[in-house]
């Protein structure tokens, strides 16, 4: 699937506003997503934001499933 990232940007291989990633669902909580870093990681479904609490993070938007 498809995601938009909408929110602040944070680090410099992490997330950025208005950008697409490739992702798949992990469970009912996660996403696992292919980030700025060209890795794929966990990130929030209801709040992507990082873990050190350095951004409050945004939202996702389905571009496709």
């Amino acid at each position: 699937m498809k995601l938009k990232y909408i929110g602040e940007s944070f680090g410099v291989d992490s997330l950025t506003n208005g950008k697409i990633y490739e992702a798949t669902i992990e469970d009912d909580d996660f996403y696992r997503v292919i980030d700025d870093s060209g890795e794929d990681y966990l990130y929030s479904r209801t709040n992507p934001a990082p873990l050190d609490s350095s951004s409050p993070g945004g939202r996702w938007e389905i571009v496709s499933e």
